[in-house]
């Protein structure tokens, strides 16, 4: 296993982090435990969680896969092995199940939030907490034409921080994060942090996958210069990017096939371009999702990659991708691709 420092902390994670929102819907906990048994044996040390999983949410499986996780530390006793960082939810207009709908990032929330996940993790505390998105009127799942408007009800960035310090001094949460964040935000929560002397983030929780690195642009050189690390969700950008759905193909266990709202990673620049990065695989001898993670690997803002699975087949293949190393040429190839079709999933 691969250990890199989590952002400007002393913390080693693992280079790959095992992600759990699929545990409770796609995966039983009989899976689950095997996965995190699996994760472990391999040199895991970092589990990613939040409140709202399992995905999609809904209020059956609310809080389930934070229910799994703490069911696993009290049967195997290694809690203490594994690195934990679990999200709160901000406002949630499209989940009523989350404090009656009325989810925000401000004290009370926050507050009671972490009360909850720590009784479902069956924990002490949360070694990394994240808000899971922003509690303000802004473009933080990448739609294309976005129209910025005057926010009137919105919850502060130092409230949050002043709750995150809170947890902090009680001894419940150890670090925390930011997800889904942009640049703006994830500097104002450094200012205010360094202003105010309140907690600073650790990282950032955002997608960064060969089909969307729009990362790149404007948060990579915050994530270098502050030291806030990258945890990158949907590096397969859900599964599209091992070529499983080429060609119109609906593989029966497939979030895509299973969840028809999942259409993110699904348009046809998406497929022309993963067409294209498949190709480069071939040609190298690499397998097409593995050449997609280790490239995330290489990059010098992420600290560790959010992997998740429904096999373990799946699992082990995401796993020994930390043996590739992409030459120069391969680079090189896949950036050709990128210059051609950037970023058709933003």
């Amino acid at each position: 296993m691969i250990y890199n420092k989590l952002g400007n902390t002393d913390i080693d994670v693992s280079a790959l982090c095992l992600g759990s929102m699929t545990w409770g819907e796609q995966n039983s906990a009989a899976e689950a435990f095997e996965q995190m048994d699996i994760a472990l044996e391999h040199g895991i040390n970092f589990f990613d969680t939040a409140e709202l999983y399992a995905i999609p949410p809904k209020a059956a499986t609310y809080g389930a896969t934070e229910r799994i996780i703490g069911d696993w530390f009290k049967q195997t006793g290694r809690r203490d092995d594994i690195f934990l960082a679990s999200k709160v939810c901000g406002p949630t207009a499209w989940c009523p199940h989350i404090r009656h709908g009325e989810a925000r990032l401000d004290r009370k929330n926050i507050i009671a939030a972490c009360e909850a996940s720590l009784s479902r993790l069956q924990t002490d505390h949360i070694d990394l907490y994240q808000t899971h998105w922003p509690n303000r009127n802004t473009n933080f799942f990448g739609r294309l034409g976005y129209q910025h408007t005057n926010d009137t009800d919105e919850t502060s960035i130092e409230e949050t921080l002043d709750a995150m310090q809170e947890l902090i001094t009680a001894g419940k949460v150890r670090h925390i994060g930011i997800s889904n964040e942009t640049p703006w935000g994830m500097m104002q929560h450094l200012q205010i942090s360094q202003h105010k002397t309140l907690p600073r983030i650790a990282s950032i929780q955002n997608p960064y996958n060969l089909l969307n690195r729009s990362f790149e642009i404007g948060l990579a050189e915050i994530s270098c210069r502050e030291q806030v690390g990258l945890l990158a969700y949907s590096p397969l950008a859900f599964g599209v990017l091992s070529g499983k759905y080429l060609h119109g193909k609906q593989p029966k266990d497939g979030r895509i096939t299973l969840f028809d709202q999942y259409t993110r990673y699904n348009n046809t620049e998406a497929n022309l371009a993963t067409e294209a990065y498949i190709a480069v695989a071939n040609q190298h001898g690499l397998d097409p999702a593995q050449m997609a993670l280790a490239f995330i690997r290489q990059q010098a803002f992420v600290s560790s990659t959010i992997i998740g699975a429904t096999t373990t087949a799946q699992l082990l293949s995401n796993i020994n991708s930390l043996n590739i190393t992409l030459s120069a040429a391969c680079l090189s190839d896949i950036d050709a691709i990128h210059q051609k079709q950037p970023n058709p999933c933003p």
